[in-house]
């Protein structure tokens, strides 16, 4: 007897599971990687390669988790990338922001987002805040899904990651770039250590929230120090 055809599974969905670094190739000016290429971290230039659409096309696949810090916070594009993650409750989230920073428009928006819903009911927690050493908070990186790392100087800005102008290469009216690297990394020891950093970081900074609501937080209720007590004589 003839057996009904079975149909054919769909493509399954692309995610980080199944990321490779030759999937950014393609965003380099060369168009390729040189065959010695590393096969878990190469460095990206700003002004050179289009880092932009590399940092959109790794936080769009993000769909377990994304832990990340950074100094320069203003990319409009990038955060509606970053708010599909922090409303998502299947994505957990932590974000750490420069308090010096705070004052951009992006910024603000998480904020907002923060005042308006309880994100902290979406697996979802961030804070501006400083250092341990109460120094700038300075890292520019994430670890996404435990995965993907992505770490370098580059800021989350227009000339930070290079406006590109003439059909995905450098130049032309309004070209900006500052002189920036990206590295996106997959070496499983590194994202090992750089997820344990970018937690102590998110733990520092909220530990200074605690203390000082002034300092926005996700946290709805700071803890409050126990009242002193006069010792009996």
């Amino acid at each position: 007897m003839p057996t009904a055809k079975t149909k054919p599974a769909a493509n399954p969905p692309q995610t980080l599971q199944t990321f490779s670094l030759p999937d950014l190739q393609q965003f380099t000016y060369e168009g390729t990687y040189s065959p010695s290429a590393s096969p878990d971290f190469h460095l990206f230039y700003v002004g050179r390669d289009d880092v932009h659409s590399i940092l959109k096309y790794v936080l769009s696949l993000v769909s377990v988790s994304l832990y990340m810090n950074m100094y320069g916070y203003d990319d409009t594009e990038l955060n509606r990338i970053l708010m599909s993650k922090v409303l998502d409750p299947n994505v957990t989230v932590l974000i750490t922001l420069d308090k010096s920073e705070s004052t951009t428009k992006t910024e603000k928006s998480l904020i907002a987002a923060d005042q308006s819903q309880n994100l902290a009911a979406f697996n979802s927690h961030f804070v501006i805040g400083e250092s341990s050493t109460g120094q700038i908070s300075h890292t520019k990186g994430f670890v996404a899904d435990g995965k993907v790392a992505g770490e370098g100087s580059t800021n989350w800005s227009k000339s930070g990651e290079g406006i590109f102008v003439q059909a995905g290469k450098p130049g032309g009216q309004g070209y900006q770039a500052q002189n920036n690297t990206q590295s996106i990394i997959t070496d499983p020891d590194t994202i090992s250590r750089f997820t344990a950093e970018l937690i102590r970081e998110h733990m520092a900074a909220q530990h200074e929230a605690v203390n000082d609501p002034s300092k926005a937080s996700s946290l709805k209720t700071p803890v409050k120090p126990a009242p002193k007590t006069k010792a009996k004589k």
